[in-house]
């Protein structure tokens, strides 16, 4: 099994690439983790993630820059329905629309809008940057087996922006930061996290160990 981590000048990848190989080694999966911006790589690829650091306009900007990337995501993940998991911007891409410095289309493959986090309480600043546990809305193979809730295992968030999502169904998890922020969203085979597992220990390793498992 191939895992393609999609390439397209959004940030550093080598700690989600060794975070992901470092996962699928311990819990025992032969899977192969690659790096690519190869439209048909990602094709032929049975699961695909795509990380996102920054801005949305310009992680959508650095997307479209690459011929056929775009198309192939989608052919891969809508009419394929190979495994997806969207990756902090990577997650917000899967919205109708960011509204980072303007208006951005993203992909509307999960109805919603990418908005800026404004919390109750102005002790609470902006970016949100740090540890917090999550509660989820409903049960979800992305984390089985994890602790969440209250006294849960801690996820590592850097954003401004949340995903404001259309439907309350397609929210999996939330994070209080001066009220509920989107952590997680789930659709069918698409999945998208908020914060990152690459750098969020036990609690990450044990969702990309999860995704690596997953039959959609």
């Amino acid at each position: 099994m191939t895992t393609a981590i999609i390439d397209y000048g959004s940030g550093n990848l080598h700690s989600a690439v060794k975070a992901f190989e470092r996962a699928a080694r311990e819990a025992g999966l032969d899977e192969t983790i690659r790096i690519t911006d190869d439209p048909e790589i990602v094709r032929q690829a049975d699961r695909l993630v795509l990380p996102g650091v920054g801005a949305f306009a310009d992680c959508r900007a650095g997307l479209a820059r690459i011929p056929g990337l775009i198309d192939a995501l989608s052919e891969s993940a809508r009419a394929r329905g190979r495994p997806f998991l969207g990756i902090c911007v990577g997650m917000q891409l899967l919205a109708t629309r960011g509204l980072e410095h303007g208006e951005t289309q993203g992909f509307n493959w999960i109805e919603g809008e990418v908005d800026a986090i404004r919390p109750d309480g102005p002790a609470l600043k902006i970016p949100h940057m740090g540890w917090n546990t999550l509660e989820l809305t409903r049960a979800h193979p992305l984390f089985s087996g994890t602790e969440t809730g209250e006294r849960g295992l801690h996820a590592y968030f850097v954003h401004s922006y949340y995903f404001r999502a259309a439907r309350a169904e397609d929210v999996l998890a939330t994070a209080s930061y001066g009220g509920p922020v989107t952590a997680a969203v789930a659709r069918d085979n698409l999945v998208g996290v908020q914060f990152h597992p690459e750098k969020s220990q036990r609690l990450g390793l044990a969702i990309i160990a999860n995704f690596l498992r997953w039959r959609p």
